[in-house]
């Protein structure tokens, strides 16, 4: 129970809604006390009454008797139905406090888990599996929330059942009331010996059911690719293969229930039984009555569920501590990056990179060693470099999506660390090398960069990134849904959808990490045009732009040639050609690639 401690905070804020259910509860099992008496009551009275009927047997006054009969069984079968009726009413009552607090306690635990989520940075994000992340906040709270609700409603409910009525059976007979629970104890520790194998099978029943369901997603995410090599049977014997396992564990599970139920059947009847038996003796004796007998019966059946379910709840208790701990574990990270709540606001993009190095905590690996430059508003800087140099490590810092293990970096004067989440990000731009667009409209993947957008400034930073013309030839325009992560256009189309969402912002800072990687050299020119003019237009903004193409980056106030994290060249397009580096050289190899694509 330590572990489900963590909840009781969030318990105690509806503890109103806990009271209540408690009442409920206590109503509700008092009043079922009274029909197994009124039971009694109305067998025993018909007995006398026939036995009265047989005395006067003959006389007129029999049919006086027969009336009494009558009308004493419909008063005595209205009070039943009355009482159940009530009872059922505070049961409702009970299930929409308690089971109503659990949900509100779900709802709490959800956002907690989903808002710390947001807090964590990339790098527990690398550590972790996102189908695991959504078993804690999925599953896990589902099962924490069992606990809560019907957990705490059976415990409740078992507690107050189980000393009522024996306390009540006691005070009728205790002889007959020792016989007649002799056999529920044994009947609860064989539910909670079964419901500890239910519990383990259940468990692999469900990550068989993730292996399944996380091989379907896989295949389907890449079915083009599927459909390309021809592996469709592959798969499926693979997919097969899995099905199989999971029926197997399921019908382990099934098997077990097979024959689980009938057990629990054969022994709470052991408690009818013996009730029946002993009390019959007790009856010869002149100790009880028949309408006991018929009493008790109605005892043992009110406390066969509430017996049978201490198993299952402390199975419910165990599941439900061991989600928790899952849960627990998450809610331990902390934020590795930490934003003041107030800062500085942006006004211009001057950026500057003093002696910055940075080293990837998951895998060691070193991106930047001692890198330093600067751009001033209005500046486009470029940035090239081979696979692994250390273009989008550098691009990640600026967002403060990492932070350097060493050196500053500034941005209009300041320090990264001194602005505030939100007014650091809304001065950027960000249009990161993999694309992810929303399973969403165009519309809504472009409005994303700017909530609240109209439909101009949609239009106006389609036809900015060059997408525009792509965009109406769609039947459904910008209302067209492009799938999952975008599945239904072309990388150069989600580039440039992407690019429209960084645009949109209007920020002070734009970067781009090799977005225009998949668009032809035309439609390149076109947006590389509408990005000079939008730095005329607004004076205060600067670009940073990451290419593996050297005519992507020609115009840049400053080129910045990396290698290995390090910064190797620096300066003009015209000043690196003079000095027939490194960036010299990949200029003269793409362009012989160029003339060779263009003979071919």
């Amino acid at each position: 129970m330590k572990s489900l401690s963590v909840v009781n905070r969030h318990i105690w804020r509806y503890r109103r809604l806990l009271l209540l259910g408690v009442a409920f509860v206590l109503v509700s099992n008092v009043l079922g006390l009274y029909p197994p008496q009124i039971v009694r009551h109305a067998i025993d009275l018909v007995g006398d009454l026939v036995r009265l009927n047989r005395l006067h047997d003959g006389f007129a006054i029999n049919n006086q008797f027969s009336d009494l009969i009558g009308m004493g069984l419909l008063l005595f079968g209205l009070l039943v139905v009355g009482l159940s009726l009530l009872r059922g009413l505070f049961l409702f009552f009970t299930r929409q406090t308690l089971i109503v607090l659990s949900r509100k306690v779900e709802f709490d635990q959800r956002n907690d888990i989903y808002r710390h989520y947001q807090d964590l940075s990339l790098a527990f994000y690398r550590r972790n599996r996102t189908g695991d992340l959504m078993a804690r906040i999925s599953e896990d709270i589902g099962h924490v929330r069992m606990y809560v609700g019907p957990g705490i409603m059976y415990t409740l409910n078992t507690i107050s059942m189980a000393l009522i009525v024996v306390a009540t059976m006691w005070m009728v007979n205790p002889t007959l009331t020792l016989y007649t629970i002799a056999p529920l104890p044994l009947l609860s520790v064989v539910i909670y010996l079964v419901e500890n194998h239910v519990l383990r099978r259940s468990d692999r029943i469900q990550k068989q059911l993730s292996r399944l369901t996380a091989f379907t997603q896989e295949v389907f995410s890449g079915i083009r690719v599927a459909k390309a090599y021809a592996r469709e049977r592959d798969f499926f014997s693979k997919f097969e293969g899995e099905s199989n396992n999971y029926r197997s564990k399921a019908m382990d599970l099934v098997k077990l229930n097979a024959v689980f139920f009938p057990v629990v059947m054969l022994l709470a009847g052991m408690s009818t039984a013996l009730t029946v038996w002993v009390g019959s003796e007790q009856v010869i004796q002149g100790q009880l009555t028949v309408g006991n007998i018929a009493e008790f019966i109605i005892y043992v059946n009110m406390l066969t569920w509430p017996i049978i379910s201490v198993g299952w709840v402390s199975s419910l208790i165990q599941r439900a501590a061991a989600s928790q701990s899952r849960i627990n574990e998450i809610m331990k990270e902390k934020p590795e990056l930490v934003f003041p709540p107030e800062g500085p606001v942006v006004s211009q993009a001057a950026l500057e990179f003093r002696n910055v190095s940075f080293t990837y905590p998951v895998t060691g690996i070193t991106a930047l060693s001692d890198v330093s430059f600067s751009v001033a508003p209005g500046q486009k800087i470029g940035i090239l470099g081979a696979t692994g140099s250390g273009k989008t490590s550098l691009c990640n810092l600026i967002p403060r999506l990492f932070d350097p293990d060493s050196g500053i970096i500034l941005l209009d004067g300041s320090e990264l660390k001194a602005y505030g989440k939100v007014d650091l990000r809304n001065a950027i731009g960000y249009a990161p090398q993999d694309v992810f667009l929303f399973s969403e409209t165009i519309r809504e993947n472009i409005a994303f960069g700017k909530p609240g957008a109209t439909d101009g400034e949609v239009r106006e930073a389609a036809h900015q990134a060059g997408i525009l013309e792509n965009i109406l030839d769609f039947p459904e325009g910008f209302d067209t849904v492009v799938g999952e992560r975008g599945v239904t256009l072309s990388g150069g189309q989600k580039q440039r959808i992407a690019l429209a969402r960084a645009i949109i912002r209007k920020p002070l800072l734009l970067i781009l990490d090799d977005s225009l990687s998949a668009v032809d050299t035309k439609t390149e020119e076109h947006i590389l045009q509408n990005l000079r003019q939008a730095r005329v237009d607004n004076p205060s903004m600067a670009v940073m732009m990451v290419s593996h193409r050297v005519s992507t980056l020609q115009d840049s106030d400053l080129i910045l040639v990396l290698d290995h994290g390090k910064i190797v060249e620096r300066g003009t397009h015209a000043s690196l050609l003079q000095q027939k580096g490194i960036y010299a050289l990949i200029q003269k190899k793409q362009l012989i690639e160029a003339e060779m694509g263009v003979v071919s």
